[in-house]
C-alpha cells in the first residue's frame, strides 16, 4: 500500500507531469516571470470556468481577502460579520485593516455560517458580511444575499476551500462559489482543490468598476506606472504559478469527482455509527470536499487522532480553537460559551485524508482503523 497522506501532491503531479513540466519550461524560456502572458491566460481561463466577468490574480488567499475589503472602501471601525469557526485569515485581514470583526455561530452539520445568527448580529456599523464556504460547500448564499440586500451590505465570499462548488438557487439556476456576492476571494495554496506549486490567490467580481479598483490596489495603487492615485499593496501571481494553475484548472472538475468518490466511501463505512457524524451535503450546494470532516460523539477525539497517527494515518483537527478564544482576537464582547456550536465542533471534529489520489486499499485501511478505535 502506498503511504497515506493528507494530500498526495506527488501522485497527482505524476499524472500530469508532462503538461506541468512543459508549461513551466515555456515560462522559463520566455523569461517573463512577472505579469507574463501566462498570468493573463490563466485569468481568462478562470473567468470562463467560473462564469464571472473579472478575475484579479494576486499573491495568496489572505491578500485576496484584504484587497477585496480595500477595494470596497471599508473604513476603520466598520463592522464585518463572519464566523468564529474558520481559518484565521478571514478574521486576520479584518483586524489588520482596522475594521471590527463581528463573529457569529455556524450550523452543526454543514459547519457554515448561520444566517439567523448573522441577521441578529447586524448593527448600524455593519458594512459587510464575509461568509466562509468551509470544507468544500457553499454557505446559504440565497439567504445571505437577501439579508445583505435588505440592509445594504457588501458580501465578500471566502471561497478558499470551495472553488469549483456550485450554489443552486431555488429556481434551479446555478452560480459558482465566489461569484454571487459583490466579490469573492480564493487561495491557490498547494493543498487546495486548485493549488499551485507555491503560493497564489485570486479575487472575483462581476462589477467592472470594482475590478478596476482591485487591479489598482494589487499594483501599488497605480494605474499608470509611477503614478500612485491610492494606497495599494504589491500582490502578484507569478507567471510560473499561473502556468501550473492553467494546466490544473482543466482537471478541477475531475478532481472534485475523485474527492466525492472518496467521501462516498467514507460515508458508507461510517453510516449509522453512533460515535461518528458524517459531513452533511446541502441541497443548495455541490460539495467538492476540500476536507472530509467527522464530528465525533462519546469518544476522545484527540485519542482517536493519536491512534490513527500510530497506524501511519494522518488526521487533522480544523480548527481546535475558535476565533473568539484565540489569544490574538480576545474581545470583551465575547466569552467562552457564546458560540456553542462552534465550541462543540472545535472540541469534536477530526478530518481524515482527502485528496484526488486516494485508492480503495488506502480507504479500506483508514476506515477499518477508525472503526476499530470508535467501536472498542
Amino acid at each position: 500500500m502506498r503511504k497515506i497522506q493528507m494530500v498526495d501532491l506527488g501522485s497527482q503531479y505524476q499524472k500530469i507531469q508532462k503538461e506541468i513540466d512543459n508549461a513551466v519550461i515555456d515560462v522559463i524560456h520566455s523569461t517573463q516571470f512577472i505579469n507574463g502572458p501566462e498570468v493573463k491566460n490563466f485569468q481568462n481561463a478562470l473567468e470562463e470556468y467560473l462564469g464571472v466577468r473579472n478575475v484579479i490574480p494576486c499573491a495568496n488567499g489572505t491578500d485576496a481577502l484584504q484587497v477585496a475589503m480595500m477595494g470596497l472602501g471599508l473604513k476603520p471601525g466598520d463592522e464585518v460579520i463572519t464566523t468564529s469557526f474558520t481559518f484565521v485569515a478571514t478574521v486576520e485581514v479584518i483586524a489588520l485593516l482596522g475594521l471590527t470583526p463581528v463573529l457569529v455561530d455556524v450550523f452543526p452539520d454543514t459547519f457554515n455560517i448561520d444566517p439567523d445568527a448573522l441577521k441578529r448580529a447586524i448593527t448600524i456599523k455593519t458594512k459587510a458580511i464575509a461568509p466562509v464556504h468551509l470544507f468544500g460547500q457553499c454557505s446559504d448564499m440565497e439567504a445571505i444575499m437577501q439579508i445583505a440586500n435588505d440592509h445594504n451590505l457588501f458580501v465578500i465570499e471566502d471561497t478558499a476551500q470551495a472553488i469549483g462548488s456550485d450554489f443552486i438557487f431555488k429556481d434551479g439556476s446555478r452560480k459558482k462559489a465566489g461569484t454571487i456576492g459583490q466579490v469573492g476571494a480564493t487561495s491557490f495554496f498547494p493543498s487546495k482543490n486548485l493549488g499551485c506549486y507555491g503560493d497564489g490567490g485570486a479575487i472575483f467580481t462581476n462589477d467592472d468598476k470594482l475590478a478596476e479598483t482591485l487591479r489598482i490596489v494589487v499594483n501599488h495603487g497605480m494605474q499608470v506606472r509611477y503614478y500612485h492615485d491610492s494606497i495599494g499593496v504589491n500582490s502578484r501571481l507569478d507567471s510560473v504559478q499561473a502556468a501550473i494553475l492553467k494546466v490544473k484548472l482543466r482537471y478541477l472538475d475531475d478532481y472534485a469527482t475523485a474527492r466525492r468518490k472518496a467521501a462516498d466511501f467514507y460515508d458508507n463505512a461510517f453510516a449509522n455509527n453512533p460515535h461518528l457524524i458524517t459531513p452533511a451535503r446541502s441541497n443548495f450546494s455541490t460539495h467538492v470536499f476540500h476536507q472530509y470532516t467527522l464530528v465525533t460523539k462519546g469518544i476522545n477525539r484527540n485519542k482517536l487522532q493519536e491512534f490513527l497517527m500510530s497506524k501511519e494515518i494522518p488526521a487533522m483537527i480544523y480548527y481546535p480553537v475558535p476565533m473568539h478564544m484565540q489569544k490574538a482576537y480576545i474581545d470583551p464582547r465575547y466569552k467562552e460559551g457564546d458560540f456553542p456550536v462552534t465550541e462543540m465542533l472545535s472540541n469534536s471534529v477530526i478530518s481524515l485524508p482527502m485528496h484526488t489520489e486516494l485508492d480503495e486499499e488506502q480507504l479500506n485501511y483508514i476506515t477499518k482503523n477508525v472503526l476499530e478505535f470508535v467501536n472498542q
